[in-house]
């Protein structure tokens, strides 16, 4: 009798529509507590920047980062005016970089061409349907653009679908806050993410190996957070 109960017991759990994100939240929370290293590491990220070093900064860190990087081909989805793109075209082979502006596409490409960088090719397009061949890339960048998507799982489904086996998804956006006055003041649709959700979508549309982590917190109101997260197709 105790197992017939526990199996009916599983059956209506499995018809409640929340069980699903529950479940991958609960994992999520408990691979975070089991690896220490990287609760130690997200206190340093936090405490990056607070006190002055001659020299150190996020972007002097990115940039040498980004040199490093060895990715063939790479898509810049949300690009804006291309600074991070720029940057990729540096180290990689081809670089795609899409934005929904007209304006900011044809400002971005010929400032590319002015700097020499044929390698670097900008596109109009929406990041939840970028106009890039399926499993065509290598690393894709969703740089605090998910937040301004209608449809944010969309987006990561896409980046998904352009991406190689073995490529991977690095997304950048805001944690979670309650700074309202941002769909205002930068169009945003979405007031950031928390880690368990991003961690949802990216496993929901079928990346694997995720990470998340807070990279950086910024001192003066209303104190955005950036969340950093990664996974592979």
């Amino acid at each position: 009798m105790p197992s017939e109960f526990a199996a009916i017991a599983k059956r209506a759990a499995e018809e409640i529509p929340e069980i699903t994100a529950d479940n991958t939240a609960l994992r999520h929370i408990l691979s975070k507590r089991k690896d220490y290293a990287r609760a130690y590491f997200d206190e340093l990220a936090g405490r990056f920047g607070k006190d002055y070093v001659p020299g150190r900064s996020w972007k002097a860190l990115a940039e040498a980062l980004l040199k490093a990087l060895n990715y063939r081909h790479v898509a810049d989805l949300g690009a804006g005016e291309g600074t991070l793109s720029q940057l990729l075209a540096q180290r990689a082979e081809k670089v795609i970089a899409i934005d929904l502006s007209p304006k900011m596409v044809d400002y971005a490409q010929n400032l590319a061409i002015s700097n020499g960088l044929a390698n670097l090719e900008f596109r109009i397009g929406d990041i939840e349907e970028p106009p890039i061949d399926d499993s065509s890339i290598d690393l894709a960048i969703l740089s605090q653009a998910l937040h301004h998507a209608e449809n944010p799982q969309r987006a990561i489904d896409s980046a998904h679908r352009i991406l190689r086996p073995g490529g991977r998804l690095i997304v950048l956006d805001l944690l979670q806050h309650n700074f309202s006055e941002a769909r205002e003041l930068y169009a945003d649709r979405w007031l950031g993410f928390s880690e368990s959700q991003i961690a949802s979508m990216l496993e929901k549309a079928g990346f694997t190996c995720i990470e998340t982590v807070i990279a950086d917190k910024e001192e003066t109101h209303p104190k955005f957070q950036t969340l950093l997260a990664i996974g592979s197709r």
